[in-house]
């Protein structure tokens, strides 16, 4: 057999302390799930700053596919750690230097 309360009284003070508490606990998931407030980790492997698909996605002006495209067809270097892809910024950057008349002419067209 269930019981039910019918009526529950908090006092204010308790009641309110619980809800900045909730409310603090959903502004930290909020800030975990926004992309756009990524706060970016920086990585460093062999002394050589590593950008993650994101970042590089962000930097390119590109679509994830599009990325992945590029990592296929062996145009961008890529190396995984645990189960990530990383990019060295060196390597992308001469990866838009190669192909920067491409992307011009591109979005001219």
């Amino acid at each position: 057999m269930q019981k039910t309360i019918k009526n529950m009284f908090l006092d204010k003070e308790y009641f309110d302390g619980w809800m900045r508490s909730i409310a603090q606990r959903l502004d930290r998931i909020e800030k975990l799930c926004d992309p756009s407030s990524k706060q970016i980790q920086t990585f460093i492997m062999d002394g050589e700053k590593m950008l993650d698909n994101f970042e590089v996605c962000q930097m390119l002006n590109i679509s994830k596919r599009t990325l992945q495209r590029y990592r296929s067809s062996g145009d961008l270097p890529y190396q995984m750690n645990k189960h990530k892809t990383y990019y060295k910024e060196s390597d992308v950057l001469r990866f838009i230097e190669q192909n920067f008349d491409k992307f011009r002419n591109f979005k001219k067209e």
